[in-house]
């Protein structure tokens, strides 16, 4: 399904926009004139259990130990790109977008995105963004907030 199918089903309001192809979220906040603190970069992890989605800003790192602690998992590795492929059959490799509950998985937010009005993410391909308010993202995702990313 296209990210802005999922959007329009769920009555959520969006801005679509198409940029310069890009490879990285840092990449995306250039190409969208905006602080990368404002794009939503999804990092996949896997404990022994399903995978998750943990969404920080596109200049943080993901912290594993932190984000094992939230999911009750004793470790948590990154997907690989084969297991990124089959997860996100529909997006180029990179650019899915930050909304776990759109791909049946749970989603864990950096508690630095929480206070940002509008979140910018890749619509599922390297040259198609999508702006949307945070609140709105929040009401898809429901995701738990913690502080998943690098001290």
């Amino acid at each position: 399904m296209r990210f802005e199918d999922y959007l329009s089903e769920q009555g959520v309001q969006y801005e679509k926009h198409t940029h310069v192809t890009t490879y990285t979220s840092q990449g995306l906040a250039n190409a969208e004139h905006v602080s990368g603190f404002m794009v939503a970069k999804p990092v996949i992890g896997k404990g022994a259990g399903e995978f998750a989605m943990c969404v920080l800003a596109a200049p943080e790192h993901l912290d594993l130990h932190k984000a094992a602690e939230v999911l009750g998992e004793a470790q948590v590795r990154m997907a690989t790109e084969p297991e990124m492929a089959e997860l996100f059959p529909d997006c180029a490799l990179g650019a899915e977008p930050s909304v776990g509950s759109m791909f049946g998985m749970k989603t864990i937010m950096d508690t630095g995105l929480q206070d940002d009005e509008f979140l910018v993410m890749q619509a599922g391909t390297h040259t198609e963004a999508i702006k949307l308010r945070r609140e709105d993202w929040e009401r898809l995702c429901k995701p738990v907030v913690a502080p998943i990313a690098l001290a």
